[in-house]
């Protein structure tokens, strides 16, 4: 592993594929270093990660070593060269960390659904030069984490990451936290100085989805990973389903498919299909401007003949159509219910 890894370089222009390791929790002196002894033999892996304070739901689990954690960190990094990189939730756990060489922090997603834990970070954050990575909030709600970024920009931090790492859902799936790509997507559409690398092990919940999930995550166009790894995952202290040993990671790497980011050059035949792409979306534009005036008409109708603006058999009957059609045409059965549900919702609201 490479110790001239410069981490503010690679936020100023992320190429590099950033690979962040290490244990979920740091356990004991012994367990932290034979993991990074593991993971410096992983050239791609630049930055020793390891959790010393562990937020969990019941106060009878093992909620982080301590402070001396942070000793041994320090000691890793001196050893193998790696950039250390640590959880905090609290001012003091900001201070704990850089006075032990802490060089890069991370916001876990408990933390940042609670703007007034957001701002008394940004606060303590102020005018330090650290990288501060910030974590999706647990919940489905961009709002938030652009909240986090615009606390802690506003504070001077100059370094400013994303870390994608799956949402709590109801929804029943295979999946420890849902992927939902569409938020870190958009996200990325609004922010785009903010580089965002993803956690698969949060997503995944067990090792044998790792490599499905990072995969998915390259195809995506990710420009990092968050995995968890332990010297003897097995009896991990915390979240042992979802870590894995570093020479597991090795495996996975060798096995990973990494696609071009760009196509090289003026590719006639891509541009000749996107073309095609732009003038059906023009298309779709104007036939859904088109159907909104509809609604009107049928909002106005309504309103002249007391009639209540929701009409819940035409809807189910309506939905069960387009479903079925939308399905014989080969298109997929949940995003033709989602399209024709946020047709809808808009169509309701010009007629209310």
């Amino acid at each position: 592993m490479s110790a001239s890894f410069d981490i503010r370089k690679w936020f100023e222009n992320p190429k590099e594929l950033l690979v962040i390791s290490g244990p979920c929790s740091v356990e004991s002196r012994e367990q932290l270093l034979e993991t990074a002894k593991g993971l410096s033999e992983i050239d791609r892996v630049k930055v020793l990660r390891g959790g010393i304070w562990k937020p969990r739901t019941r106060p009878d689990a093992f909620e982080g070593i301590g402070e001396k954690g942070l000793e041994w960190m320090l000691e890793a990094k001196q050893r193998y060269g790696f950039l250390t990189m640590t959880e905090v939730a609290v001012p003091e756990h900001v201070e704990l960390a850089l006075k032990h060489g802490i060089d890069i922090l991370w916001i876990g997603a408990r933390t940042v659904v609670n703007p007034f834990s957001m701002q008394e970070l940004a606060g303590c954050l102020k005018g330090v030069d650290v990288p501060v990575f910030v974590k999706n909030p647990i919940v489905p709600d961009l709002k938030l984490w652009l909240g986090a970024f615009e606390r802690l920009g506003g504070a001077g931090v100059k370094y400013l990451g994303g870390i994608h790492r799956g949402f709590v859902s109801y929804d029943e799936t295979h999946y420890r936290n849902a992927p939902l790509w569409e938020i870190p997507i958009e996200l990325l559409r609004l922010r785009r100085d903010i580089p965002v690398i993803t956690d698969i092990s949060h997503i995944c919940g067990c090792r044998e989805l790792l490599q499905e999930v990072a995969q998915t995550a390259l195809d995506m166009g990710t420009i990092g990973f968050m995995i968890e790894t332990h010297n003897d995952p097995e009896h991990a202290l915390t979240d042992a389903k979802q870590q894995i040993t570093p020479e597991s990671l090795k495996k996975a790497f060798n096995s990973l498919v990494f696609r071009k980011r760009k196509v090289e050059g003026d590719d006639v035949i891509l541009n000749n299909l996107r073309k095609e792409i732009d003038v059906i979306d023009d298309e779709l534009l104007n036939l859904i401007a088109k159907r909104m005036n509809i609604s009107e008409k049928i909002g106005d109708f309504k309103k002249e003949h007391k009639v209540t603006v929701l009409q819940m058999d035409r809807w189910k009957s309506v939905m069960e159509d387009h479903i079925n059609k939308g399905v014989n045409l080969g298109l997929n059965e949940e995003s033709v219910k989602e399209i024709f549900e946020i047709i809808h919702k808009d169509s309701i609201e010009r007629q209310l």
